[in-house]
């Protein structure tokens, strides 16, 4: 096995811009490495190394040493070993050799211990690292002395009394290399302190550790990260995590910060090879504790994921933690879409993730209903348009809906943060009626959010109405009777500011508009009679089709807005009854003999309805079930000898209904109050035909003419229905008492 190294020498002027402590730190951990070498080589080989100096050590892209010059290694009892023959040969070797060597030469190491000449020349490595600007020392030129106390230099304090020891002139007195690495790692040992030594030494016994040493270790790696130096931590610490990492365990959770912190420093084109391999690797632990940490730490690495990577690897196992029995491996998986989604297939964003999304908007725990809407409305913009249009709204309508009152919020915020996923017509249609009933919530901080996002949606759709044309509609236009042309259907121009307003508009527009497009000559015309069979009613294709009372069925019309410009000397003695369902605006006409009445009660004065009101609209105790259980009145449309329409009173079915030879009879609901057949007739949305009206068989009435009536005859059928009227009336408010 090989690895890229590079010569010392050069690496120590690199390594000078360091701070004293950093490169202090570095030195002795090179001099550990050198250390362990040299022992190994004394004593496990029994050999001697014979060429330690700055030259022999070079250094790997992690900072650590590694020892070489294997040139001279030579074994005492080899024969044919080098190093006793060939020793000056070696660069330098007259002043690097030990006393003993230059006394009686390369031969003479047989006879003293292997690791002698190792141990003088690691005393002198030692020198040359720590002070690499002073001289070489007097102890290498005869006749030896001692190193001095002036000689330390920079040479650390604990480190300087081995130093001595390792320069002894006596081979057999002075230190081995192996003893001074054991010095050095003892509890308080100058080796053992150093936090280089003792983190290499951690990550490599890692797998044998107790869990106590792991966290231990782990706990020195975090606080001391930003202090290692670069190559240090991306090339020694980082590989070693990694590899612990792979294995899983407790300790996986607490590795993979530390797996994140390391490969900062890590090339961009070298990270998805160190990093994100062995990370993808880790989400089919089934080991919470590791899913834990990759998701609360995805934000560091999500941007350097790939989609293959996201959609071949991660995802089939990040889908289990939806339905993970464990709340916050859940909450956490929702969470860890935001950062996933922009690198997920469409398969997955629009189908598969939605699947699990609706799924959560029903769990149990009301934060992962509300991060799960939250979630929704910011993938809501980049999901397909069908998408949209399918799922948004229902989900967040389900959010409305919530217990919580925050999920709640939260729906109206998504609402918000999507508007521009809706049409103005979904807008209009769903949306709104979907939120409107938030604005009375029970809780103020709901509401209020309710009334914002309300306030957001209208402007909206204000903004795009300016942009809608006044109508699409074509013009309609009302055929006059009698070949009088025809006159533009009126609308309503203004807009209705109050609810008083609004009843004002509705009462007087359509009633009145017909009468304002009518000429003056017309006014002062007769209605012509009719010789001809019953027609059917003309309506207007824009009028809406009711299958009960129209709009204007309400209650009985003011005389003097339908019927006033219609006098009674303006009426021929013989009526048109031609056109008797012909009422105002709807080409209704009214019964000469209730004309001559109502001209009668005008002339007096009177108002048959004001003796006795109907309801009495101050009653607020009173209340409609009077109305709604009174029998439903008998319609009779009755045919006159000239097939004419006369317009019977509804209240007079009570009466002996005279003999008919053959009847038709419709009922309306109970809510209709009194009004004439016209306005009922006209509410029909498809008017039969003249086929059907003559299929149809009606009464014919024996009550005589008004145009037949003498005066005295006409005041006494006036006082006779204004007598079934009070009775009536006097009947249906003692049904109602009888009811309260």
């Amino acid at each position: 096995m090989t690895e890229r190294v590079r010569p010392l020498g050069p690496a120590l002027l690199s390594g000078s811009s360091s701070s004293q402590q950093e490169r202090e730190d570095w030195l002795l951990w090179g001099l550990h490495r050198v250390s362990v070498a040299l022992a190994f080589v004394n004593d496990s080989c029994a050999s001697t190394h014979g060429n330690i100096r700055i030259g022999s050590i070079f250094v790997t892209p992690s900072g650590e040493w590694k020892l070489g010059g294997f040139e001279v290694l030579s074994n005492p009892k080899d024969p044919a070993a080098v190093l006793y023959t060939m020793g000056c040969s070696l660069p330098d070797s007259s002043s690097l050799s030990p006393p003993e060597v230059k006394k009686g030469g390369w031969s003479v190491l047989k006879e003293h211990d292997v690791a002698a000449a190792d141990a003088y020349a690691l005393g002198l490595l030692l020198h040359a690292l720590f002070n690499p600007n002073q001289p070489l020392l007097a102890t290498v030129h005869p006749p030896h002395p001692p190193p001095q106390p002036s000689s330390k230099g920079s040479i650390p304090a604990s480190l300087f009394p081995h130093f001595k020891k390792l320069l002894n002139p006596n081979p057999k007195a002075r230190m081995t290399p192996k003893h001074f690495l054991d010095i050095g790692m003892a509890e308080t040992g100058f080796f053992a302190t150093n936090r280089l030594v003792e983190v290499c030494l951690g990550l490599d016994n890692f797998a044998l550790s107790s869990e106590a040493e792991k966290s231990a270790l782990l706990r020195t790696l975090k606080e001391s990260a930003s202090s290692f130096p670069t190559e240090f931590a991306s090339f020694r610490v980082l590989p070693s995590l990694v590899s612990a990492l792979e294995y899983g365990g407790a300790s996986a959770a607490t590795i993979l910060p530390l797996v994140l912190k390391f490969g900062e420093n890590v090339a961009s084109e070298e990270y998805p090879k160190v990093i994100l391999t062995p990370l993808v690797k880790l989400f089919a632990s089934p080991d919470r504790g590791t899913r834990m940490a990759l998701l609360d730490h995805l934000p560091e690495y999500a941007e350097r994921l790939d989609k293959k990577m996201v959609n071949d690897q991660i995802w089939p196992n990040l889908q289990t933690g939806f339905s993970d029995t464990v709340a916050v491996i859940r909450e956490v998986t929702v969470k860890s879409i935001s950062l996933l989604a922009p690198k997920f297939s469409d398969r997955i964003f629009n189908i598969d993730l939605l699947r699990f999304l609706a799924r959560m908007q029903t769990d149990v725990e009301a934060s992962i209903r509300t991060n799960t809407c939250i979630l929704i409305g910011r993938l809501g913009p980049s999901l397909g348009y069908n998408t949209k249009r399918k799922v948004l709204v229902l989900a967040f309508s389900r959010a409305l809906k919530d217990t919580f009152v925050h999920a709640r919020v939260a729906g109206l915020m998504a609402l918000m943060a999507t508007i521009d996923c809706y049409d103005p017509d979904d807008l209009a249609s769903k949306v709104i009626p979907s939120m409107s009933f938030t604005m009375l919530d029970k809780e103020k901080l709901v509401r209020d959010q309710a009334f914002k996002a309300m306030e957001l949606f209208v402007k909206k759709l204000e903004t795009h109405a300016s942009t809608l044309p006044e109508t699409v509609a074509p013009q309609e236009t009302l055929e006059m009777p009698g070949g009088l042309g025809s006159v533009a259907i009126p609308t309503q121009a203004t807009i209705v500011n109050s609810a008083a307003g609004a009843a004002g508009a509705l009462a007087g527009w359509a009633i009145t508009s017909l009468g304002k497009k009518l000429a003056a000559s017309d006014l002062q015309s007769t209605i012509a009679k009719a010789n001809g069979p019953a027609t059917a009613i003309e309506r207007p294709s824009s009028a809406p089709f009711t299958a009960g009372p129209s709009a204007g069925s309400n209650g009985p019309q003011p005389n003097g807005q339908t019927l006033t410009p219609l006098g009674s000397e303006r009426l021929s003695s013989a009526p048109n009854r031609s056109k008797g369902l012909k009422l105002g605006g709807a080409k209704a006409h009214a019964d000469d003999s209730f004309i001559a009445e109502l001209e009668k009660d005008s002339s007096h004065g009177s108002n048959p309805w004001a003796a006795e009101d109907l309801m009495d609209v101050n009653a607020d105790q009173d209340d409609w079930s009077a109305f709604e259980i009174a029998p439903a009145p008998v319609i009779n449309l009755e045919i006159t000898n000239d097939l004419g329409f006369d317009i019977e009173d509804p209240w007079e079915h009570q009466d002996p209904v005279p003999p008919k030879p053959r009847s038709f009879s419709s009922t309306t609901p109970a809510s209709v109050k009194p009004l004439s057949v016209a306005r009922t007739m006209s509410s029909l949305s498809d008017p039969p035909g003249r086929d059907e009206w003559a299929k149809t068989t009606m009464s014919v009435p024996n009550t005589p003419l008004a145009a037949t009536m003498s005066k005295e005859d006409r005041a006494a059928e006036m006082a006779r229905r204004k007598e079934e009227r009070r009775q009536r009336i006097a009947m249906l408010k003692e049904k109602k008492q009888g009811k309260t």
